[in-house]
């Protein structure tokens, strides 16, 4: 078939090119209409967050103060049991209940010291435990001097340690068990050691110079309930109570090892 050859003249354009403008234009303008659409609906979903996160920061900070007055109604509530224990076993003539009183109000102390401590952490997962048994000596010895009884004193020994708080807390109540049981029956010096033992955990004892306990003394057979709480607080963070008589074969050591 012979080659044909379409020409056009000059002032006359190919049809389709009109055609082409119009759909162009018509293109850009449906795009336009999209992306106007599309910022508009960009726009209040961004005003839709920023509402919504303005909504949340009241309600964390509503959250904050909520906290805070909570915690200070608890410490107020616990300082408030403290004292009417400590009234209460001051003026309780029996000495067998004044002496349960006292310790009643050292363990609900104790709880008080323990809350301030971790509040004081901001939420951290760990605690500095020596600081804390530092600190927990530091009250015994304050009042060992108020009662007169200069012949105890507390030494604190032993590593820094990180502990977990599951494990900070429940050994808190353990070492104030400890130190209250030696200041009621020991004399002399109370030692007060945090060791690491390589893999093996840590061991937190509380060693007096007083009376020696009987050879073949059972803790599970003891009926107070100072030992029943050591006990039960040793086996929740998968601890061991041992008891012996400490180094140089005088007083009594109580041992708790622990993970």
């Amino acid at each position: 078939m012979p080659r044909q050859d379409f020409q056009f003249s000059k002032g006359f354009p190919h049809p389709g090119f009109e055609s082409l403008k119009r759909r162009s234009a018509a293109s850009y303008e449906r795009a336009l209409a999209e992306h106007v659409s599309t910022e508009t609906r960009l726009r209040a979903a961004l005003t839709r967050n920023d509402a919504l996160l303005h909504q949340m920061e009241e309600l964390s900070r509503h959250r904050e103060v909520l906290n805070q007055e909570s915690d200070h109604r608890l410490m107020n509530n616990l300082h408030m049991i403290v004292s009417l224990l400590s009234l209460q076993g001051q003026n309780e003539p029996n000495p067998e209940t004044a002496s349960r009183l006292s310790i009643a109000a050292s363990r609900v102390a104790a709880i008080a010291r323990i809350h301030r401590h971790l509040h004081s952490m901001d939420g951290r997962q760990t605690v500095a435990f020596k600081p804390y048994l530092d600190d927990l000596c530091r009250n015994y010895s304050t009042m060992l001097i108020s009662e007169m009884r200069p012949d105890q004193i507390i030494v604190v020994e032993g590593v820094e340690a990180q502990l977990p708080t599951v494990i900070g807390i429940p050994l808190s109540l353990i070492a104030n068990e400890l130190i209250t049981n030696a200041v009621k029956h020991g004399e002399g010096q109370i030692t007060v050691k945090l060791e690491g033992r390589s893999k093996k955990g840590h061991a937190l004892s509380v060693c007096n110079d007083g009376s020696i306990l009987p050879e073949g003394f059972d803790p599970d057979a003891c009926q107070g309930l100072g030992m029943s709480l050591v006990q039960g607080l040793a086996a929740q963070i998968g601890g061991e109570l041992q008891i012996d008589r400490g180094d140089t074969d005088d007083g009594t050591r109580f041992t708790v090892l622990f993970p």
